[in-house]
């Protein structure tokens, strides 16, 4: 009874199998189809080139250059006077103040003359006494020259009479120089000023001592000033008289313009350098005496390219710009390594990098990566 049912139902159950099996291989198939066609559209997206960036565009072009190297020097005045004392002594006055304006001859200290005083007066009354001498044996002289023509005097007593004025005469004169000398010496116990100019800064005191050495202070003109300039013996060579100098600010800014008046012969054991000199002319009184500043020598020019401050950036200390450049008929942007040289206005002169001619991308730098496809505004 059982194995009729079962071999009654059999022959219903195959079809229901087979339908399942066809859905499902139909099914597999779709699913297949389907992801075919989203890998074909996929790759026919990535095959497309990305659209091109809209760059604005310079040439870069040759301009002069100057072809400089910048120095530390220092500012000396050629009207600037150190005073210090040619005598030793104590200071009993001080007639200026730091900061006055003097004229030639000024006093500006007094050291105690009194020593030199009395110097001076022992040697004037020597010479008094040996002036006396000498009268007498000028009388002497003349009297025995009177014996003699009489006869009375041998020859012997006039040439003695004759020696002995002579000798007094020269004692005289002698003791006339002496009394000069200590005049003038007298003379250096007040200190002056050798020129028109401002006092400096006073650092010694009355009552103190000084000796030939003391520092009393400086009497500085204004005026022009002379820059001093030490250039390593490596570019001696270079060195030529009437050289551009240049001193420049902390801003980068020229101040003064000068050239070179004079190449020291020797070279500086020390330091290995060749020190040259430029007359700097001072007019606004903006530069001061023992300033040190920049210095730039200016050794020639040469034809060199530049490029706008926008199309410049540092990545890691080193500069780069981005240049179009045709590649199959198209614009590519490439980066280019640079290194750059002093600023000409709002460009920089590179030294490396970029030549004349190059298209210098500089605006939309920051959307760009090296091989970014670009086209030319306007």
């Amino acid at each position: 009874m059982s194995s009729k049912v079962l071999s009654g139902h059999a022959p219903s159950r195959g079809p229901q199998r087979l339908a399942s099996k066809t859905l499902l291989a139909a099914a597999v198939a779709l699913t297949a189809l389907g992801v075919a066609c989203s890998g074909n559209s996929a790759q026919g997206g990535q095959s497309k080139d990305p659209p091109p960036v809209a760059v604005k565009v310079e040439v870069a072009r040759a301009v002069a250059v100057s072809d400089t190297t910048d120095y530390v020097a220092t500012l000396k005045s050629r009207d600037s006077a150190v005073i210090m004392p040619q005598v030793e002594g104590q200071i009993t006055q001080i007639y200026v103040h730091s900061g006055d304006k003097v004229a030639p001859g000024a006093p500006l200290m007094q050291i105690d003359p009194a020593k030199q005083q009395a110097t001076v007066k022992t040697q004037e009354d020597t010479r008094s006494a040996k002036r006396a001498d000498v009268d007498y044996a000028k009388k002497q002289y003349e009297r025995i020259s009177g014996l003699y023509s009489a006869g009375v005097v041998s020859k012997q007593d006039l040439d003695q009479a004759k020696s002995a004025l002579d000798a007094a005469q020269a004692q005289l004169h002698a003791l006339d120089a002496q009394v000069q000398e200590q005049q003038v010496q007298l003379h250096y116990y007040r200190v002056t000023a050798p020129t028109n100019g401002v006092v400096g800064d006073i650092p010694v005191r009355v009552g103190d001592r000084v000796t030939n050495t003391t520092l009393l202070t400086t009497v500085d003109k204004p005026g022009s000033l002379e820059a001093y300039v030490y250039i390593p013996v490596e570019r001696a060579s270079r060195v030529k008289m009437n050289l551009p100098v240049q001193i420049m600010d902390n801003a980068g800014n020229v101040m003064a313009g000068s050239r070179i008046g004079f190449i020291s012969p020797q070279v500086d054991n020390t330091t290995q350098t060749v020190l040259v000199k430029a007359r700097i002319a001072n007019n606004s009184d903006k530069l001061r005496t023992s300033q040190f500043i920049r210095a730039r020598v200016v050794w020639g020019t040469h034809q060199g390219p530049v490029v706008p401050v926008l199309a410049v950036s540092r990545v890691g200390g080193q500069y780069f710009a981005f240049v179009a450049e045709d590649q199959k008929g198209k614009l590519v942007a490439h980066q280019m390594a640079l290194r750059l040289g002093e600023m000409v206005g709002n460009d920089y002169v590179v030294l490396e990098g970029i030549k004349p001619g190059d298209k210098v991308i500089v605006s939309g730098t920051q959307f760009l990566v090296d091989g970014t496809p670009v086209v030319p505004q306007g």
